[in-house]
C-alpha cells in the first residue's frame, strides 16, 4: 500500500471513528463489506464523506454518507445501466440504511461489485 493510500485509509477510519454510536459500528461494517468485496478500491474522502475509488487520485465510485439517515451511493463517475425489470430505464445509484444484517452485507457487496463493472 502507497503512503498515500495509507494515508486516505486513515482519513477515511478516522472520519467513521468521530460519528456518533451507532452509527459508527454500521458504517465501520459497512467499510469493512466494501473493501472486503472489492479489494482494489482506494478509501478516501471525498466530499467530506468516506468514498472509495479506483486509486487515490481517480474520483470516487462509492460513496458513504451520515446524514439523517445513512447512505451507501454510486456516483456519476460509475458505469450506469437501467435496471430494467419493474424499475425500467431507472439507474439505481443511492441505498438507505440504518443497520446491516447479512442480506445487507451480501447485497452491499453486489452494489459495489457492479460500480466496478
Amino acid at each position: 500500500m502507497s503512503s498515500k493510500d495509507e494515508k486516505n485509509l486513515t482519513q477515511v477510519l478516522d472520519k467513521i471513528s468521530k460519528m456518533d454510536e451507532p452509527r459508527r459500528s454500521v458504517m465501520q461494517r459497512v467499510h469493512d463489506v466494501i473493501v472486503t468485496a472489492a479489494p482494489t478500491l482506494k478509501p478516501r474522502i471525498w466530499y467530506g464523506m468516506p468514498a472509495y475509488a479506483k486509486s487515490a487520485s481517480t474520483p470516487a465510485l462509492v460513496t458513504l454518507r451520515n446524514d439523517e439517515r445513512l447512505n451507501l451511493a454510486i456516483t456519476e463517475k460509475a458505469a450506469f445501466r437501467p435496471a430494467r425489470g419493474t424499475e425500467g430505464d431507472l439507474m439505481p445509484a443511492a441505498w438507505y440504511f440504518e443497520t446491516v444484517d447479512e442480506v445487507t452485507e451480501k447485497r452491499i457487496a453486489e452494489i459495489v461489485r457492479s460500480a466496478l463493472d
